[in-house]
């Protein structure tokens, strides 16, 4: 499923396009050596790809990174699969990182692989939500994924998600 474009992309690449055509201007217009030529063509290239992948990761799209160990559960949608149109579905996810039971960061969007069960918990979680007790998530990975860990690629393929009522505050006595 390709994500819509957005005015800034379009900007971006309005912009890599005129330095596109600046680096081929330079390329027929000087007698640089044809590696140097090369050599400019293939990083313009790199960092065409590579700044995409960055907004990407940065305006907003859900990332497909890995959770973190503890969040606060803000929001769920589901997009379950439809084997006809061959689309493998998707839970996104809407989560506050934690550190010692304390929000640390902005809320972010996560992408997960879609799972029935994990569907599940979470319609519970925001059922439990809407009634007034916030739900704290913790991540367990799931073992049993062969191979060196380093050569996997990273992402959210095989986690357990947990969640449980967030601890209420205790006010101090008088």
């Amino acid at each position: 499923m390709i994500p819509a474009v957005s005015s800034e992309l379009l900007w971006l690449a309005l912009i890599y396009g005129l330095l596109a055509a600046l680096l081929l201007v330079l390329c027929l217009a000087t007698r640089w050596h044809w590696l140097l030529k090369a050599t400019l063509v293939l990083t313009v290239s790199g960092f065409y790809v590579l700044s995409h992948q960055t907004l990407l990761a940065v305006s907003g799209w859900p990332s497909e990174d890995r959770l973190p160990d503890r969040f606060l559960l803000l929001s769920a949608v589901f997009d379950e699969p439809s084997p006809g149109r061959n689309h493998p579905g998707a839970i996104h996810l809407w989560v506050h990182p934690l550190k010692d039971n304390q929000p640390v960061e902005m809320p972010r969007a996560f992408r997960l692989p879609y799972q029935k069960d994990l569907q599940g918990i979470l319609v519970d979680g925001l059922k439990k939500a809407r009634d007034g007790n916030s739900q704290m998530g913790t991540v367990e990975p799931v073992r049993g994924a062969g191979g060196l860990p380093w050569l996997r690629p990273a992402g959210n393929d095989q986690v357990r998600i947990k969640l449980s009522d967030v601890p209420r505050a205790q006010l101090p006595g008088k």
